[in-house]
């Protein structure tokens, strides 16, 4: 039977989520249009790192080539765009398609290994896209492509910001509600087995093997989609979007929010995410002072992090989930 979670940590989680679906109102009401677009790419980011802590916090599988999904699905919308499919649903199946042929392929063979193996092989898969992205000279190459227009999607104008940021809360949540119940299904017990003891699991009878590869195949298609909405936010796709530093992004959200708590990674990139913009554009009126926070931002980031993980240990949702009294 699952434990309980504290009361303390329900609260932050509804508070968070009605904060969120709250940002386009606030906005309005407050002349910030900025802050739409600032917490779409929150949402999305979130979302990435959702994907990644189901293999990364409920599978204990240190993916540092996650990043190669988010680039599938942004290319998939600049690609077909190029060549004038201009709909949602076609880019969406082609992006998911493409996405289950390689997170099949790469997971098929990366997680007959474990450890630094693992790791090294996903890192290699994805500099492998990354490369392949930048040979693609009619795309872009290195210098990325701009996307003529956002994605048709029905009745929904993309165009809209706020209507492109309520699309991705309602990914969000759903993805939320949808690992909720698959952590506490079998299929989520059987995967934290593998995380505890993947021998006992396998002498039990279980086929660790297809319960970690579905893992990972779930896991990379919610990049996938996290990576067309990023494609429809920017206008723009380019081989950055594949890089390892984005994986690494992914992986400090997922720890700093919490590993292996559903609300986690969105927490974790919430706080990464405003406290970059914070900083990044932060004037306190002493020019020296404002000279260096302005031009080592990353450095205090960095800062932050450390403080956060010495201090609460399990992540800023993950201390509230551990501490029950």
């Amino acid at each position: 039977m699952a434990e309980r979670t504290p009361l303390a940590a329900r609260i932050f989680a509804v508070l968070l989520l009605a904060g969120l679906a709250l940002v386009p109102v606030l906005a309005a009401w407050l002349g910030q249009p900025f802050w739409v677009t600032l917490f779409t790419r929150i949402l999305i980011f979130a979302l990435a790192a959702m994907g990644l802590n189901l293999v990364l916090g409920f599978g204990a599988m240190v993916s540092f080539g996650h990043a190669m999904y988010i680039g599938i699905g942004a290319y998939a919308v600049g690609i077909l765009s190029y060549h004038g499919v201009d709909s949602g649903l076609m880019q969406l199946l082609a992006a998911l398609g493409v996405g289950s042929i390689v997170a099949l392929g790469v997971g098929a063979i990366c997680l007959r290994t474990s450890g630094m193996a693992f790791i090294m092989i996903t890192l290699a898969f994805a500099q492998m896209l990354y490369f392949l992205a930048v040979s693609l000279r009619e795309y872009g190459g290195d210098d990325g492509m701009q996307l003529k227009g956002r994605s048709l999607l029905g009745p929904l104008d993309l165009n809209n910001p706020t209507v492109l940021y309520y699309l991705a809360y309602v990914l969000v949540v759903a993805v939320l509600f949808a690992f909720w119940r698959l952590v506490q299904s079998r299929f989520g017990m059987v995967l934290r087995g593998c995380r505890s003891n993947e021998r006992r699991m396998a002498s039990m009878g279980f086929p660790t093997l297809r319960y970690k590869l579905s893992a990972y195949l779930i896991s990379a298609l919610v990049c996938v989609l996290a990576g067309m909405l990023m494609a429809n936010l920017t206008r723009f796709v380019s081989p950055s979007y594949m890089a390892w530093t984005v994986s690494g992004e992914l992986i400090v959200m997922t720890v700093l929010g919490g590993l292996g708590t559903l609300i986690g990674p969105i927490a974790g990139a919430t706080a990464l995410l405003l406290v970059e913009e914070a900083l990044s554009s932060l004037k306190l009126g002493v020019p020296w002072l404002d000279n260096v926070i302005n031009q080592h931002w990353l450095a205090l980031i960095g800062i932050f992090i450390v403080l956060v993980v010495l201090v609460l240990k399990q992540g800023i949702y993950g201390w509230l989930v551990a501490n029950k009294s």
